[in-house]
């Protein structure tokens, strides 16, 4: 491994650590403060740049912002060819630089991979505990913007663009939106000074909101008492997301499984709460939700969510029995010809042939529901199999093929018309 620091030049090694030790004791900052002195002094470690460290002495007169990033954020390295158009776009006016806390010996590894050649151009803060104590944060890509010795604005990613940058370059009134990113540990959106009133406590809390806030991203988030769930959050979801969500609950406590076989979507316009989050766009249908019950109640939870989402929504959705077509898996003979004979778990389901040892019939059900490819029907286990079990499957691409070889294990996979637990989601006027 790498060395972190340079060798042979002791006396830097000296300095760096006296600047850090100095740098940590720093608290964090907030947007209008000034930046201390031994910010623009303090030496900081970099990949794909002529030297080990720099600081950001030179830069006392530009615009900095300062990207916060991570090698498995997806949305930081699709950011990081604009940056680069933008760092020459305004050449002398600004610096946009990379900062993670990832050490350089992954970041190198990272910068050398066939991915990231791709953004090998890009200079990086790596190992940095000085920047993420002054400027701490929840989710990347973070955006703290630096000018006249300030801390101006902290946004996400997305609002890094040659509108924004001119507007502060020549002091027009920004559109920037401030980012203050929250903590998904504490209820969403309560005031922090809640908890300093020692005689209260929170019992019940309830936020559902519509539209995107930039402030926390796409995900979910729980508040347990060990292994009791009492609270839940999702965050930026299109509302058909929210409702899996809360549904795959419900039907786990009932000993079924959700999927989207399992949806009914009536809805006169399915898209408009039912699309890709991913690909940006579609801000104003995202919501966001956080439900939390008194920690007795934590059995209801789900139910009670359900139910608080269909009031403050265009929509109600139930899980009602519906007779449908599904793929039923059931056991032919009395003779166990799957049993597992043991040895390392594999459910390989990528490559031919497709082997599934010493793992649960789980693990076939749940590759049969998670594409349509195979079928489009719900799949139903009927064998009662509890034990481990070695299957093989010359492919597994085609259901007559499947069908054909589970008969070698006395097992057939038949469809029927059954009534299931659906859920379904349907206009309010419906």
């Amino acid at each position: 491994m790498k060395n972190i620091f340079c060798k042979g030049i002791l006396s830097l090694v000296f300095t760096l650590v006296a600047s850090t030790t100095s740098f940590a004791q720093n608290k964090s900052l907030k947007v209008g403060e000034t930046l201390p002195e031994n910010f623009w002094t303090t030496p900081l470690q970099v990949v794909n740049h002529p030297q080990k460290t720099i600081s950001f002495n030179s830069d006392k007169n530009k615009l900095i912002l300062l990207d916060f990033w991570a090698t498995w954020c997806s949305a930081c390295l699709k950011k990081f060819p604009e940056m680069e158009e933008l760092k020459k776009k305004f050449s002398d006016k600004i610096n946009i630089i990379a900062v993670t806390d990832q050490n350089r010996a992954t970041i190198e590894k990272f910068f050398s991979s066939t991915n990231g050649q791709r953004y090998k151009s890009v200079l990086s803060v790596v190992d940095d505990k000085i920047l993420h104590t002054m400027f701490p944060h929840t989710a990347v890509p973070f955006i703290v913007w630096i000018k006249d010795g300030k801390i101006i604005n902290t946004t996400d990613g997305g609002q890094v663009n040659e509108q924004t940058i001119a507007e502060v370059l020549k002091n027009e009134t920004s559109s920037l939106q401030t980012v203050i990113q929250i903590d998904r540990k504490r209820p969403l959106m309560l005031s922090e000074n809640f908890e300093l009133e020692k005689l209260s406590s929170i019992v019940g809390y309830s936020l559902f909101a519509k539209g995107r806030i930039r402030a926390i991203p796409f995900g979910s988030g729980f508040h347990r008492d060990g292994e009791s769930v009492y609270g839940r959050q999702f965050t930026n979801f299109s509302l058909m997301n929210i409702y899996r969500g809360i549904s795959y609950e419900l039907f786990r406590q009932s000993g079924d499984k959700f999927s989207d076989k399992r949806l009914m979507n009536l809805t006169k316009n399915p898209e408009a709460i039912d699309f890709n989050t991913t690909t940006g766009g579609n801000f104003e249908k995202l919501y966001s939700i956080e439900y939390i019950v008194p920690k007795d109640e934590a059995i209801n939870l789900y139910t009670r969510m359900l139910r608080y989402v269909n009031e403050n929504s265009n929509y109600v959705a139930s899980i009602e029995k519906k007779p449908v077509k599904c793929l039923v898996l059931r056991k032919t003979s009395n003779v166990d010809k799957m049993a597992s004979k043991g040895g390392e778990p594999i459910g390989n389901i990528l490559k031919s042939p497709f082997i599934l040892r010493n793992v649960t019939l789980d693990f076939l059900l749940s590759a049969l529901e998670a594409t349509n490819d195979i079928t489009t029907l719900p799949v139903i286990d009927e064998t009662h199999y509890l034990g481990k079990v070695d299957l093989k499957f010359s492919s597994f691409q085609d259901l007559k093929s499947i069908q054909k070889e589970l008969s070698a294990y006395d097992l057939e996979l038949v469809e029927v018309v059954k009534e299931l637990p659906m859920l379904v989601v349907k206009d309010k006027s419906y």
